[in-house]
């Protein structure tokens, strides 16, 4: 048997065609998102908008499973009436509004080139001030509200991001007849769901991003929407009430969409996860095991058995039973940019391209801990973990008239592992078991120099997934489990996991060099971030100094 994970990303979608006994891939197919920049369509006029043509999906769907089979086709085994399911995965919290046909507004000649019309990716930060009192309000009547999801709700996150589509565009958010997230809507397309209401919804997305749970019957109740808007509790009998964990099914593949496909009619369709939500199952997640999904931006997931108690831990993206994994409180926090901080300071800045991104990396490579001098925080795209607040803006400290480009790369690297660290040892605290750290992306498997100084600082060893293309491998993995292919999602994830054999360990001697600056970093990271007022900045640059000549020394 065979499946295939359908992983959509920022700028492009993925498929991925998997043998099922054992995760062997047997054909892959990327499709780029065809309308924006790099598929994202921007506001010169606000940085703080993302949104996505739904349409990209459309396309990107039929082409990624239409080139990963043909791909496939070569094997001497396959044939695409073996496949016995299909998941899909999508970044998120991505929130489309659609008609009453679940079809997206953006498809629609009055909407095609309205912004608020379109899918609202899930770096979209307009929603700030909308965030900020949906935070003040849960504080006020319902703190268990955000008690699940780190104290702090997000602008990058559903309600915040619908809230603020009526306050800016009223006639667009009337003409919604409801939002469906796209890691739900996709594999209801697939389905061939033509009624919103009928749309089944993910855990993953309803309990980390919509304030979700049913230790309160569901989704928020009329009367707290209701102190937001009117319009938003009216909106509630539209969306939905009951969201569910990967043992069910989003539905079975539609004649429609079998028949454009070439695949079987009435094979299971996954119910939709956030890409890292997959990935971290595609990465052999389990009790112990920390999954760093390590891309534009990061996520870091863990998952703890239901059966235990999990403390609220503060500043976290969400502890929800059932996401990620059945059976698990899923964990999850992370870091708003990672990759997209390197692709800005060689790109954008430094106007370079791929063959400079070696370059740096390798004068880099041959710096030792705070050599340069140079301390950054990686807030370049506000901060997700621990501080959640997307107001916050990048620093870089240190620099004299001495100071290179790979010095500033890899203070940016460096600055990027410490906000992972924070985000480790938050969850720590808090008892929740890492006895592993597991990464996947591409800058996992093509950055030695960034795996190794992740170890140094966070003092964990760094392991890196065995397949490239873990969120679509994950999404797979739900399909397998579906469809009967292993009892359950340990004996899937134990036969179609693996971990590549190069490992980063800590190494001693930077690891107190990277503790000092650690340190100084986190002066900088709870002066700026308001954790503290205290704190004596007055000696960060000149200890940088004294670390520096003592490095070159």
């Amino acid at each position: 048997m065979f499946t295939i994970g359908v992983d959509f990303g920022t700028n492009s979608v993925r498929a991925l065609v998997v043998r099922a006994s054992d995760g062997a891939e047997y054909g892959s197919r990327v499709v780029d998102y065809p309308s924006g920049a790099q598929g994202v369509l921007l506001d010169p006029l606000d940085g703080h908008l993302a949104r996505q043509h739904p349409g990209d999906y459309l396309v990107g769907l039929e082409q990624s499973i239409r080139g990963a089979l043909a791909e496939a086709a070569g094997k001497r085994d396959f044939s695409p009436a073996k496949v016995v399911g299909v998941g899909v995965d999508s970044t998120g919290s991505s929130p489309i509004p659609v008609d009453p046909t679940n079809r997206p507004l953006a498809l629609a000649e009055d909407w095609k080139r309205d912004l608020n019309a379109q899918c609202w990716l899930w770096k979209d930060h307009t929603s700030w001030r909308e965030a900020a009192r949906i935070t003040e309000l849960c504080a006020e009547i319902r703190p268990q509200f955000i008690a699940k999801c780190g104290g702090v709700y997000s602008s990058e996150w559903f309600w915040a991001k619908i809230w603020h589509c009526l306050n800016v565009a009223p006639k667009t958010f009337e003409a919604a007849y409801s939002w469906v997230e796209l890691a739900d809507w996709a594999p209801s397309v697939l389905a061939g769901v033509v009624d919103p209401r009928r749309v089944k919804r993910g855990v993953c997305a309803a309990g980390h991003k919509a304030l979700y749970s049913d230790d309160w019957g569901g989704l928020p109740d009329k009367e707290f929407l209701s102190a937001l808007d009117s319009r938003l509790a009216d909106l509630r009998d539209r969306l939905y009430e009951k969201a569910y964990d990967a043992t069910e099914p989003a539905g079975s593949l539609c004649p429609e969409w079998a028949e454009r496909l070439g695949l079987p009619e009435g094979i299971a369709i996954a119910i939709g996860e956030f890409d890292v939500h997959y990935g971290a199952i595609g990465c052999g997640v389990g009790e112990g095991t920390l999954v760093k999904v390590i891309g534009t931006s990061t996520c870091d997931c863990a998952v703890v058995p239901a059966d235990k108690r999990v403390a609220d831990i503060p500043g976290i993206c969400g502890i929800v039973k059932g996401a990620i994994l059945p059976g698990y409180f899923g964990i999850e926090a992370g870091q708003s940019a990672v990759g997209d901080i390197f692709k800005w300071w060689v790109e954008g800045v430094c106007g370079g391209d791929a063959a400079l991104h070696e370059q740096l990396t390798a004068e880099a490579s041959r710096q030792k801990p705070g050599q340069a001098g140079v301390l950054a925080l990686d807030w370049n795209n506000g901060n997700r973990t621990i501080l959640v607040d997307q107001l916050l803006s990048g620093l870089l400290i240190g620099q004299d008239l001495y100071t290179t480009r790979a010095d500033i790369y890899r203070a940016l690297i460096e600055a990027t592992a410490f906000g992972a660290r924070a985000i480790i040892e938050r969850i720590q605290e808090y008892g929740v078991r890492i006895d592993k750290v597991v990464c996947t992306g591409g800058i996992a498997e093509k950055n030695p120099l960034l795996m190794q100084i992740y170890a140094d600082v966070t003092g964990c060893a760094m392991h890196v997934a065995g397949s490239t293309q873990t969120c679509a491998l994950g999404s797979a993995i739900a399909a397998a489990v579906l469809a009967g292919a292993h009892p359950d999602f340990a004996a899937a994830e134990a036969a179609m996991t693996s971990l590549k054999p190069t490992h980063y360990e800590p190494r001693a001697e930077n690891r107190k060099v990277f503790d000092q600056l650690y340190a100084l970093y986190r002066d900088l990271h709870d002066s700026f971030g308001g954790l503290t007022k205290s704190a004596d900045l007055s000696r960060v640059m000149k200890t940088l100094i004294e670390i520096k000549y003592g490095q070159r020394a």
